[in-house]
């Protein structure tokens, strides 16, 4: 279930969200929504970290790196062979 939320802005910026939301196919709430969640998300660091361990783990899997691997994997980064 969604809530709302009350803000004030400038009548001008008002109208020019409504008119970009328009041109878009979209409301000024979808706009908003979507402005807000781009927010968050740049600012969600454990967001960006759990974004780095999925792109590692692919990059070990297309590798062929198994989690048995792993440690033999990390002394040769280490070692500066990787």
């Amino acid at each position: 279930m969604s809530s709302q939320m009350i803000i004030r802005i400038d009548p001008e910026l008002k109208e020019k969200v409504n008119r970009f939301a328009r041109a878009e196919g979209k409301t000024t709430s979808d706009v908003v929504r979507e402005l807000l969640e781009e927010y968050i998300s740049s600012r969600d660091i454990a967001a960006y970290v759990d974004g780095l361990w999925e792109k590692i783990g692919m990059r070990l899997s297309a590798q062929g790196a198994t989690i048995e691997r792993i440690p033999e994997i990390l002394r040769e980064v280490r070692r500066g062979r990787a």
